[in-house]
């Protein structure tokens, strides 16, 4: 069953108006025809299962047949700080975050980040990985998109990362499990949680000691971990985390 995104405004009592580029989707890529099956959703994370009733040239209407009350959001919100890394790793670090059930991932220019953009080039890969954040919900039949943040600094990163219940650092020369597993305890349903991912090149000294001033420092195993890898593997731990809780 195929997803899509509507504004609350698309809602009615018996019916959603779905616009703007998931009609030519609709229409002219999955060739939808009335009486197919469809799940919608807001962003507040309300879904329900419709029926295509018709198919116009700029918009589909589709009959409410009934509210999806099972969810396939996290019981907490996952704020996944990524160190831009290279090529398109990026990418690939997006569509898996959503997948696993990230509510914000926010990139982030760090000291040793090989990846160097300026204020143009940013604002055209943050608009594609958006676009990507919105493919990856939808093929996992989230209840929303994700919000993909334009670049941080480091420093702003930080503050906006203590806002949360829950901080986490995967690093590198963090030796042992047993902080990681004691951090871990303290996941909950509710919590909001920042999780700090550094780049290629490693977090500079300062960055790090900054970092434990306010978040807990935890190993991910011996391995030295790519920095796609990481974020991927602490969003896979808090996944199992929080729905083995529920």
């Amino acid at each position: 069953m195929h997803q899509f995104f509507v504004e609350d405004h698309q809602i009615g009592k018996e019916y959603i108006t779905i616009t703007g580029a998931d009609v030519n989707h609709i229409r002219n890529v999955l060739r939808m025809k009335q009486g197919e099956r469809i799940r919608v959703s807001n962003q507040e994370g309300r879904d329900y299962f419709c029926e295509i009733a018709e198919v116009g040239e700029d918009f589909v209407q589709a009959d409410i047949v009934s509210e999806d009350e099972s969810g396939t959001e996290l019981p907490s919100r996952i704020y996944l700080f990524q160190a831009l890394p290279k090529g398109d790793r990026m990418e690939t670090v997006i569509e898996k975050a959503v997948e696993l059930g990230v509510y914000e991932i926010i990139p982030v220019a760090m000291k040793y980040c090989v990846v160097k953009l300026d204020e143009k080039k940013a604002a055209v890969r943050v608009k594609r990985w958006q676009a990507i954040a919105e493919s990856a919900a939808k093929q996992s039949k989230r209840s929303i998109i994700p919000v993909v943040h334009p670049v941080m600094t480091y420093r702003e990163a930080l503050e906006y990362a203590n806002a949360c219940d829950i901080r986490l650092v995967p690093y590198e020369n963090e030796l042992g499990m047993k902080g990681t597993k004691a951090a871990f305890a303290k996941v909950k349903s509710g919590c909001s949680i920042s999780v700090m991912i550094g780049p290629e090149g490693g977090f500079s000294e300062e960055e790090i000691n900054a970092a434990r001033e306010t978040m807990d420092v935890i190993s991910l195993g011996k391995r030295i971990l790519r920095t796609d890898t990481a974020g991927i593997c602490t969003m896979s731990m808090l996944m199992m985390t929080l729905e083995e809780g529920e």
